[in-house]
């Protein structure tokens, strides 16, 4: 597919729900005693893996008509045993936190996922867990198939997070629900907290405190929980609210308002950068939505300057950088982004492969072991006119479709079919803002 802009961008649109919340939305709902509702939620395939999956362990979970997803949980410590492999798709979202949920019951299950997904390791996550208690039969190298053997009663534990994971956080918590006393994370680096915030929200006793002599967080969660149903707002999710917003900053005289997304600060770092670079974004009608801080965004054209991002906000924005970059090879000097290890690891190389992607659309790129220098064309087109390769990565090919708008030339993105994963509706959404895909 092509993306192509005869001219500015204009008018109102918005993303589809937070998918972070989303998943973890359908999974405590599956936990929960009675019927939680859920409205605005992520319908891409990664969420439906997450809802077929706890389907498969007991839970009751349909959309209305109405829009609305109903669940009856089957309450901590009632999980089933699924009859056959809970499949993933491309989701590590569901795999990783889906696989502390199994590690503190009393079943097996095994995990299979699509060829991008198979690729990813899952140490971070066995590793803890096992501790824990549950048995683990990966494929070589910690990936999937992958077989869990949980334990109940598993056992609690106090584990320091070696990198910044919201996953692996999130998987030890979930774990710890149907642990009997208290599991301890200790997070050196902050990293999104929808996890905390979604389970203080269904009644599960957790406690953070900030150590300061250990420069740490620590989040403690009383195990033998009992989680009551919900009703949830799934806010718009700001990773994908980063593609129209970094289109809009980018073609010449645009103005587009994105409605209603999340702006949780530990998943807005990305408006914080494009604002530090010179990007015209304002947050109107601030507000809360289940807990969590909403506003409409109001984005336009800018002459961006390139910075050097700090590598302290990189947790706040892992998957907007592809986004990012693309903003960068539009602005006026260098921008250097470092300590994004973390990218090599996602649905693909992310480094490698968005300096490949830039460099064949004519942009100025130098890798890095651990990110990225791109020195900008200070407004100028992009030369376009090649096809690049997404290599089965959602973000890798909006992040090329942006680019394509301000490019001379056309930039083909060999396969959009991953962008259903978490941005079913991003064609439609694009075009109703003035961009034209072929």
């Amino acid at each position: 597919m092509r993306f192509r802009a005869p001219g500015p961008l204009r008018g109102s649109a918005r993303v589809p729900g937070d998918k972070s919340i989303s998943h973890r939305s359908i999974m405590l709902s599956a936990l929960a005693v009675g019927e939680s509702r859920i409205e605005g939620l992520l319908e891409g395939e990664d969420v439906l893996a997450t809802a077929a999956a706890m389907r498969a362990m007991g839970a009751s979970v349909e959309r209305g008509e109405d829009g609305l997803w109903r669940v009856h949980g089957v309450g901590v410590g009632g999980l089933l045993q699924p009859e056959a492999a809970l499949d993933m798709g491309n989701s590590g979202t569901s795999t990783r936190l889906l696989m502390g949920l199994v590690a503190s019951h009393p079943i097996t299950a095994t995990f299979i996922g699509d060829a991008s997904l198979s690729r990813r390791p899952m140490n971070r996550v066995i590793d803890p867990l096992s501790q824990m208690g549950a048995a683990f039969t990966p494929s070589p190298g910690g990936r999937l198939p992958l077989m869990l053997r949980g334990l109940c009663p598993a056992i609690p534990i106090e584990y320091r997070l070696p990198v910044a994971s919201a996953q692996v956080k999130s998987a030890i918590l979930l774990a710890g629900l149907n642990t009997p006393g208290i599991t301890r994370v200790i997070e050196p680096v902050a990293t999104r907290d929808h996890s905390e915030r979604m389970l203080r929200g269904f009644g599960a006793s957790l406690e953070i405190h900030r150590d300061e002599a250990d420069d740490a967080t620590v989040i403690e969660l009383r195990g033998e929980a009992e989680l009551r149903a919900q009703q949830i707002i799934v806010p718009g999710d700001p990773s994908s609210a980063a593609f129209p917003v970094v289109a809009a900053l980018l073609v010449p005289g645009s103005e587009v308002t994105i409605e209603n997304v999340g702006l949780n600060p530990t998943r807005a770092g990305l408006f914080e950068v494009l604002r530090a670079m010179g990007g015209d974004i304002a947050f109107a009608n601030p507000r809360d939505a289940g807990g969590e801080p909403v506003a409409d965004l109001i984005v336009r054209h800018s002459a961006l300057t390139g910075i050097d991002v700090p590598p302290e906000i990189a947790p706040s924005m892992i998957d907007e950088f592809p986004a990012l970059f693309v903003a960068a090879a539009l602005a006026r000097g260098r921008t250097v982004a470092r300590g994004l290890d973390e990218l090599r690891v996602k649905e693909s190389d992310r480094i490698t492969t968005m300096a490949e992607g830039l460099r064949a659309i004519g942009a100025r790129v130098e890798e890095l072991e651990d990110g990225l220098v791109i020195d900008g064309t200070d407004g100028d087109t992009l030369a376009g006119g090649a096809t690049v390769a997404a290599k089965l990565d959602h973000r890798i090919a909006m992040s090329f479709a942006v680019a394509g708008l301000v490019s001379r030339d056309a930039v083909t993105i060999d396969d959009m079919a991953p962008v259903a994963t978490s941005f079913p509706g991003f064609a439609a959404l694009m075009s109703g803002l003035g961009a034209v895909p072929e």
